[in-house]
């Protein structure tokens, strides 16, 4: 492939070329051949009417996931432009189906999270049509949530569709809810986590190197740092995360290994960076230009254990149908998970993203507040940091949430900064302050003349000067102080984009629940 073809490439992917109706007829056309694969290769399979059926809804769940989730791993660093829109999904294609293909694991649990206990619904068949529900109802709610531009949880959406599905076919009983409550909590812990770590990681790059004078000897000292940070942080979370389905690692052995490819990167980057340094301006730009390829590196391995962990939110519930069918009507606990739903698992990720993902791409990396490459790097820390502090400590988190948290919070302190340590905000108000100063003298000299006895013309001369003085002097102040407050209220981050997203949150579980319920009982209706 010459270089024109892939700027001609880029070219296309950048302006979104393909239409609507374009990218509809792909998208039904994988599900075609995962339809036209699961009949042909099932023949023999007694009941195999709700396999493919469960195919199909798994490969529409997988492009959802890919339109949807993926944007996390890649928004920041498209936002911040160390990656185009174009190389951003070819990164992310390759990684997200390599971590499904590589490291996606043998097994899945057959109910997501254990939210249901399976052995309350004695039917093997109704516990297909629960699957079959689950599936359909988690896609449809990403679906929506993509074409809104609301970046949702994906595990939350099939978590919200197997909950509700489970609900309609053996009553509220089956429900674990202690597991609900821990998934309600991750609404709260995750952007929390995910805010503070970006926040604080960004305000240590500001202090530490943009606010000083020599940016880029400040860059010199603490970059090699920071990416070796990263590295430790990435190493581990690749460790322990990327790779847990083929090996397991206990997580003092993940760090040691982290700690060791961050000690190497560290003396593999500083005389680099040092070496790109010195041939840079000393402003921001050039300090932004330093971090741009450890967010490359960052959008590959978020997207590899993307897809070795998330691919279970797109099959496992196929998965689960698959093992009921050709294990008779066994079904619950863990099950085997054939190549060929990790294939449509995997590649539907990757197609999904390929033709839905940009939007969404847009909304995580530039639609929410401005991005340059400081605060995409911290935003990346965040997402792996956070992850491996959470599973410590035993908390939920959702990866979505920790990314579009570590968003909120690099834009936030952005405000807070702006408004507290802005030139023109503390020239606005040392003027507000100096003019404030002359208004209480004038104050002063006015009480002093109204008090004397027996004035002169020109003491009464005085007076008028020093009311119209007061009068001009207080009408200054009263502009300066609106001035000065608005300034204050600076907003980095778009208000409206928060609050869709919060709210797209915090429904998500009981849209999908519901959603599922009722396609529950829609199957039931149409099969018995």
């Amino acid at each position: 492939m010459d270089i024109k073809t892939v700027r001609t490439m880029e070219k296309v992917t950048n302006e979104t070329v393909l239409n609507g109706y374009s990218r509809l007829a792909i998208a039904f056309l994988f599900i075609a051949i995962v339809y036209v694969w699961t009949t042909l290769t099932h023949t023999s399979v007694e009941n195999n009417t709700f396999l493919i059926i469960g195919a199909v809804f798994g490969a529409y769940m997988a492009m959802n996931i890919g339109a949807n989730d993926v944007a996390n791993n890649v928004g920041p660093a498209v936002g911040s432009k160390a990656l185009t829109m174009f190389w951003a999904i070819v990164i992310a294609a390759v990684f997200e189906a390599a971590g499904a293909f590589i490291a996606g694991g043998d097994v899945v649990k057959t109910i997501q999270k254990g939210i249901i206990d399976p052995h309350m619904i004695a039917n093997p068949q109704i516990f297909i049509w629960a699957m079959t529900a689950a599936l359909l109802s988690a896609a449809l709610w990403l679906n929506f949530a993509t074409k809104v531009g609301a970046p949702v949880s994906t595990t939350h959406s099939i978590v919200g569709g197997v909950m509700g599905a489970g609900i309609a076919a053996a009553g509220f009983s089956i429900v674990d809810w202690g597991t609900m409550g821990t998934i309600a909590a991750s609404w709260i812990i995750s952007p929390l986590l995910g805010g503070a770590i970006a926040a604080g990681f960004l305000y240590f790059i500001k202090k530490n190197i943009v606010f000083q004078e020599d940016m880029l000897l400040s860059a010199k000292k603490f970059v090699p740092v920071l990416v070796s940070i990263m590295a430790v942080a990435f190493a581990t979370y690749i460790m322990l995360k990327g790779f847990k389905h083929i090996v397991k690692i206990e997580f003092v052995t993940a760090l040691a290994i982290g700690v060791a490819v961050g000690v190497a990167v560290f003396f593999f980057v500083k005389p680099r960076i040092a070496k790109t340094a010195n041939s840079l301006d000393n402003d921001r730009a050039a300090v932004n230009k330093l971090f741009t390829i450890p967010l490359i590196f960052s959008a590959a391995l978020l997207s590899f254990a993307h897809g070795a962990n998330d691919v279970a939110n797109a099959i496992g519930p196929l998965a689960a149908i698959n093992d009921a069918i050709m294990r008779g009507g066994e079904f619950g606990g863990k099950v085997g998970i054939p190549f060929w739903v990790m294939g449509v698992g995997a590649i539907g990720i990757s197609i999904g993203l390929a033709l839905y993902g940009p939007r969404l791409i847009k909304t995580v990396g530039s639609e929410i507040t401005e991005l340059d490459q400081m605060r995409a790097f911290s935003i990346a820390m965040a997402a792996a940091l956070t992850v491996i502090i959470a599973s410590q400590l035993g908390l939920p988190v959702s990866s979505t949430h920790i990314a579009v948290g570590g968003v909120f919070g690099v834009g936030f302190l952005r405000e807070y900064l702006d408004s507290s340590e802005s030139k023109w905000i503390q020239s606005v108000k040392e003027q507000f302050k100096n003019h404030k100063k002359e208004l209480e003298l004038l104050q002063a000299e006015f009480k002093i003349l109204e008090a004397k006895q027996g004035k002169s013309v020109e003491e009464y001369e005085r007076i008028i000067e020093v009311v119209k003085a007061i009068d001009e002097k207080e009408l200054i102040l009263k502009s300066e102080k609106k001035e000065y407050k608005g300034a204050k209220k600076i907003k980095y981050v778009k208000r409206d984009a928060v609050k869709k997203i919060i709210a797209a949150w915090i429904i998500t579980v009981p849209a999908a629940a519901t959603l599922s319920a009722a396609v529950f009982y829609m199957i039931k209706g149409m099969v018995s």
